[in-house]
């Protein structure tokens, strides 16, 4: 039973989480954050969900079951690993390749995808126990 006051700010604080949640991902590889910081903010994200509104709004907040984002984010990590392959250079090497966004120049490389993959991995995870966690046992 959750209270008016937890679902008011609830609705405030979830997408402000999500934004912190993505900027510590973009951040991560260059400065202090990640992937693993960034993923475990989204998951407190989806946990408050589920603790004010009831473990159904925390799974929607996902587009595929947790252990499917899990999957993809694994997915993720390890298509990481193939430009560096291909290139012919050690494994996990960064590979960079600047965007231009109409004058501004976006550096993007394999450690962001490498970080995206841990990011989905961790939401994944930690959504999946927190679902696992929140099942009355069977008596």
């Amino acid at each position: 039973m959750s209270s008016l006051i937890l679902r008011a700010a609830t609705r405030a604080l979830a997408p402000l989480l999500i934004l912190l949640a993505l900027f510590l991902l973009w951040r991560g590889h260059n400065e202090p954050g990640g992937g693993f910081i960034g993923g475990l903010v989204a998951a407190a994200a989806a946990a408050l969900q589920g603790i004010a509104f009831g473990p159904a709004a925390a799974r929607r907040m996902l587009w595929l079951p947790p252990v499917g984002v899990a999957g993809v984010g694994l997915l993720c990590a390890l298509l990481s690993i193939l430009p560096s392959a291909i290139a012919g250079i050690p494994p996990m090497a960064a590979l960079w390749a600047k965007v231009d966004l109409g004058g501004a120049i976006l550096p993007l490389g394999t450690p962001l995808l490498f970080d995206i993959g841990v990011f989905l991995v961790v939401v994944g995870g930690v959504v999946a126990l927190i679902a696992a966690l929140e099942r009355a046992p069977e008596d």
